[in-house]
């Protein structure tokens, strides 16, 4: 009861019903604390319809915007935020309706507010946050604000959104202008980017075809020019097209690396050439000094010998060593060959000596001096060589007893040469060459002082001067050589104690000490360094054993593999083939020479014969290399020769002579290479005489884009006078034949579809032009017909006299119409005179039924030709005739004008014609020859 009582007495805004709530509501005042309140708290009503209206009613424009959120699709509240919002309802002020805009995200509301706002800066607003191209073309097509339609507009960039703004947007020229011009800029922008995706096309092309290219001296530059055109390029590449550059300037770079290579490969092999000379250069000046201090040496001994005999195998071995790697120049090859020479005559020598030094020994001993003569001329010592101390004092002694004790004379040629000795002796002292210079200077000392003439003083003078340079350059070796010897012992020392070091690196560091030790000569020398040096040598040797008989093991194998290698190269050379690729040639002599430098190192004592060996080879392989690479460039210079042949014979067509010149290429491409330095010559001969063929090509492609696009010209010039001409009369059908005659001139245009689009041009011209003409003819048929009805009229009158009283009367059409008719109705108008004389009166159901289906033919014809369709009635009628129509177009084809005129002189040569029958179909025939009679306006 306590409950009931309360909703007895409780404000009726507080109802149950919701009727009775919102009739309530409209009774309070929201100025009023109290009603305020409760409107505050109807805002949380059950009810929508409720709650919208207590928001209206306390004017909270803020709440109903919040509340709208949750209330989006009834209209009643989308009504109410619009109106408010928009300023034609409530008090809310500016600022707070632009901020509450600003906070919407509903499209429908923020155009609704930009359509409707009373302030410009309100619409502004929610066209700021509208996004969708259809809002934004909506606003800038209706939009009642100038400002808000432009503002709209520019908003819009898409083309199709464009397109329709165009179409749309007609009460704002501006506007209008506005989209017209960014639709110019996108299809212009669209016009750039295909331009520039084309270019870059053609630059990517350009780059792999590059990148395919061998190199060249431009090649680089090249290279860097299409990669700066490629970055110049502002629109962004396709991933595609991305990868395909990468990939090119990857190839590209890997040709320019490959080449560096081997530029770099070549500076290197120059410099090792360059070392492998200086190399050379010390071999042979130490060979040439040794033999050159035989001859100035005052006796040669065995050690002279064994120490000479040392040099030329140390000579020989590295000579070989550096010739596989690089071969000596003419002049190196001229020194070694001569001091070689020189090496074998002082051996022979040498060897006759000790042939028959123990014989001259016992004769000179023995006082034999016959048998000692015969010995001497037996040896047969060079005169340039110095000779031993037994044979000189055998030759003394054989000069003792061939000549008689006199004074010692000299003469001015003994001066001149003991003159130019001591010159030697001064140069040898000035090379710092110790060793030959003692020599010398021990021969020249006894033979200087035995001089007793007084113009010998000065030579003993400077004898005595170069003596004392020769001491003090020999205590200066001491001085240097004495600790150098000291360094040298602990050195080898410390290399034999190394249990550590491998075999191959300790070999190396002892011939190295070895090799300075001798180098010191016999300067400093003495008994306790030269054992020490000696035994520390001897233990590096045992413990270097094993490893020489292993690596005398593998020199015998690589011997044996570098015989068999020249066993295949002889074999190769033996037969080879006429038609022998030179480049295969160099890759066999490349590779043969890598197999001989890996098959290293072999037995000195037989390297040199089998490199002698592979000397030859290699130079017979080098001579087939260049016959077959001098062939081949015989071949490449006769392609050049019938490249520039064909290049000047006009008297064949130049497609002819540019599908040779490619089939040159082929043959050109299919040869090997010609001679090194002769190739690029000939290749760029070759391409020079192809590049100006190809000019020739792409000059005539030129005169002939220039003639098609002439001949383009002047169709589209023609077809725009054919379109702009338009016929008044049937006579100007000559005037169409004369175009199109113009027309087949011109013909045949070039395939493209500039030239498609104008012949379906010209074809849809000339089509309109030849249904204008038809119907003109036709309209001047019809006129003729016209003006002959008082000639067709008289004969149905003759005809109903003569059905009505059987008197058959010819009509005269001189005198009705006053002159001849047409010819073609002059021949309908006589059969018609005819009719009446021979159709006898009255009219039999078969000739009345024969007159009748022929007018009702004439009428379905004249209508299928006016309006392409019949009665359904007259469904048969159609047929027939249609067959008819087929069947005379097998034979003759047959215009609209003249089917026209047959029908209109059958319909005048019909008769006798009843009246009833005529009036049942003229009227009919009327209207169907107006139809035909009228020709639609250009």
């Amino acid at each position: 009861m306590h409950g009931l009582l309360r909703r007895l007495f409780a404000p009726r805004w507080q109802h149950p019903d919701p009727e009775v709530r919102r009739q309530a509501l409209q009774r309070l005042n929201p100025e009023q604390a109290e009603q305020r309140q409760a409107l505050q708290s109807l805002t949380q009503d059950s009810d929508s319809q409720i709650r919208l209206a207590a928001l209206l009613a306390l004017d909270d424009c803020g709440g109903l915007v919040d509340a709208y959120s949750h209330h989006q699709q009834d209209e009643a509240w989308f009504n109410a935020v619009c109106q408010r919002l928009s300023g034609r309802e409530g008090h809310t002020d500016l600022h707070q309706r632009q901020s509450l805009v600003e906070q919407i995200e509903e499209p429908r509301v923020l155009s609704a507010v930009a359509l409707q706002g009373d302030n410009l800066n309100l619409r502004l607003t929610a066209l700021s946050k509208l996004g969708d191209e259809n809002d934004l073309i909506q606003q800038a097509c209706h939009n009642g604000v100038a400002a808000v339609r432009h503002q709209a507009a520019e908003r819009i960039e898409g083309e199709e959104g464009l397109k329709r703004l165009l179409k749309e947007a007609r009460r704002d020229r501006q506007v209008v202008r506005l989209a017209r011009e960014r639709l110019n800029r996108l299809r212009s922008d669209a016009q750039w980017l295909e331009a520039e995706a084309q270019q870059r096309e053609t630059l990517l092309k350009q780059l792999e075809q590059h990148a395919r290219a061998p190199w060249e001296p431009l090649y680089g530059g090249r290279f860097r020019h299409l990669e700066r055109q490629w970055e110049q390029l502002n629109q962004p590449p396709s991933v595609e097209q991305e990868q395909r550059f990468h990939q090119a300037v990857l190839n590209c770079r890997k040709t320019l690396h490959d080449h560096e290579t081997q530029e770099q490969a070549r500076q290197q092999s120059d410099e090792r050439r360059e070392e492998a000379e200086n190399t050379r250069e010390q071999l042979l000046e130490g060979i040439e000094e040794t033999l050159d201090g035989l001859r100035h040496a005052s006796a040669m001994t065995v050690q002279d010998i064994d120490s000479l005999r040392a040099q030329r195998q140390l000579l020989g071995q590295r000579w070989q060593g550096l010739s596989d790697l690089h071969p000596p120049s003419e002049t190196m090859r001229q020194r070694y060959t001569l001091s070689i020479h020189h090496y074998d005559q002082c051996l022979e020598a040498w060897q006759r000596w000790c042939a028959v030094s123990a014989p001259i020994e016992t004769a000179l001993a023995n006082g034999d001096h016959a048998t000692l003569a015969t010995l001497m001329s037996e040896c047969q010592w060079p005169d340039a060589l110095t000779p031993p101390a037994l044979l000189g004092r055998a030759q003394a002694a054989l000069n003792a007893e061939n000549t008689a004790p006199s004074q010692p004379t000299e003469d001015n040629a003994t001066l001149k040469a003991h003159g130019a000795e001591l010159d030697t002796f001064e140069h040898l002292l000035e090379r710092g060459a110790f060793k030959s210079a003692s020599r010398l200077h021990q021969r020249l000392k006894p033979r200087l002082e035995a001089l007793e003439s007084p113009a010998a003083q000065p030579l003993k003078t400077r004898l005595k001067h170069l003596a004392a340079r020769l001491a003090e350059l020999r205590d200066w070796r001491g001085f240097v050589a004495g600790p150098k010897r000291e360094q040298l012992c602990d050195s080898i020392e410390t290399l034999a104690n190394d249990r550590h070091m491998a075999e191959e690196a300790l070999d190396r560091h002892h011939r190295q000490l070895v090799k300075e030790w001798k180098s010191l000569g016999d300067a400093a020398a003495n008994r306790e360094q030269s054992a020490r040096f000696r035994s520390a040598s001897d233990r590096i040797h045992e413990r270097l054993a094993p490893w020489r008989d292993q690596l005398s093991e593998e020199r015998e194998a690589n011997l044996q593999a570098r015989e068999a290698l020249c066993d295949q190269l002889e074999n190769l050379l033996a037969q080879p083939a006429e038609d022998a690729d030179p480049d295969v040639l160099r890759q066999i002599r490349d590779k043969a020479r890598h197999q001989w430098r890996h098959y290293s190192p072999v037995p000195r004592e037989r390297s040199e014969a089998v490199g002698r060996r592979f000397g030859i080879i290699r130079h017979q392989l080098q001579a087939l290399i260049d016959q077959r690479a001098e062939a081949i460039a015989a071949q490449k210079r006769d392609l050049i020769s019938q490249v520039s042949s064909l290049r000047s014979d006009e008297s064949q067509p130049l497609a002819q002579r540019i599908h040779l010149t490619k089939q040159l290429q082929q043959q050109w491409r299919a040869l090997g290479r010609a001679p090194k330095g002769e190739e690029q010559t000939l290749w760029k001969t070759f391409r020079h005489e192809c590049d100006q063929l190809f000019a020739q090509r792409d000059a005539h492609k030129h005169e002939q884009a220039a003639r098609q696009q002439k001949q383009l010209d002047e169709m589209q010039a023609l077809i725009d006078e054919m379109d702009s001409w338009q016929p008044i009369e049937a006579s100007e059908s000559a005037t169409l034949e004369r175009f199109i005659e113009q027309a087949n001139q011109l013909e045949p245009l070039p395939h493209n579809r500039r030239s498609e689009g104008m012949q379906r041009r010209m074809s849809g011209i000339v089509r309109a032009r030849r249904e204008r003409l038809n119907r003109l003819a036709v309209a001047d048929t019809v006129q003729q017909w016209h003006a002959i009805m008082p000639l067709v009229n008289a004969h149905l009158a003759a005809d109903h006299r003569y059905l009505g009283e059987g008197t058959p009367s010819d009509v005269d059409a001189q005198a009705v119409l006053g002159t001849s008719p047409p010819t073609a109705f002059n021949e309908a108008h006589n059969a018609r005179n005819q009719q009446r004389h021979s159709v006898a009166v009255p009219l039999s159901d078969a000739d009345h039924a024969r007159i009748a289906d022929s007018l009702a033919r004439l009428r379905v014809h004249l209508s299928m030709l006016a309006l392409g369709s019949v009665r359904q009635s007259d469904e048969p009628l159609r047929l027939a005739i249609q067959v008819e129509r087929l069947n005379e177009g097998f034979n003759q084809d047959r215009s609209r004008d003249q089917e026209v005129i047959d029908i209109l002189v059958a319909l005048l040569a019909l008769g006798p014609m009843p009246a009833t029958l005529w009036n049942t179909e003229v009227e009919e025939l009327d209207n169907l020859l107006s139809r035909l009679a009228r020709v639609p306006l250009p």
